[in-house]
């Protein structure tokens, strides 16, 4: 099942995203940008997003295609195809750009983009942060948001194994 919606505006490419970003900055606005799978979407995305967006005065989010969550996930995942899991974020106001990536991490479009803020989850130690130091470098800071206890897709995906399966 392949559905897009191409009147999307905030799913978007590398290259509008860098624009984007350089019209943002020629305003004096901040730019945050986190990155992830966001396979099936909950409450702890869409917190962990919104303190994300709460970073700064833009927020745009890299998400991994398909193919690079099956090579991080295994071969059962995704279960949303990516347009749809990018068509979900660019649902929520927190949100201002999507960018898709199929690298096995970030660099390169944190590369591209040279956000002021890389947010990641407090799961993730700063020195395994990828695009930690380019950011730093870059003048910019690194922030590592808590998860919320005992909501993971993972755990979603369990709970609906054990109640149809």
């Amino acid at each position: 099942m392949k559905a897009t919606n191409n009147d999307n505006k905030k799913v978007v490419t590398r290259a509008t995203a860098s624009s984007a970003v350089a019209t943002a900055h020629e305003a004096g606005r901040r730019v945050a940008f986190t990155n992830g799978c966001f396979d099936i979407l909950h409450a702890g995305h869409v917190r962990y997003l919104s303190a994300a967006r709460a970073s700064a005065d833009m927020l745009l989010v890299g998400l991994n295609t398909d193919e690079s969550v099956r090579k991080i996930k295994g071969p059962q995942r995704p279960i949303n195809p990516e347009a749809l899991r990018a068509e979900v974020l660019a649902g929520l106001a927190c949100v201002d750009f999507v960018i898709l990536f199929d690298e096995p991490d970030p660099l390169a479009l944190i590369q591209t983009i040279i956000p002021d803020v890389l947010v990641k989850g407090a799961d993730w130690p700063e020195d395994q942060i990828v695009g930690a130091d380019f950011v730093k470098q870059h003048g910019g800071r690194v922030v590592r948001i808590a998860l919320v206890a005992d909501i993971s897709t993972s755990a979603l995906i369990q709970t609906i194994r054990e109640r149809y399966c």
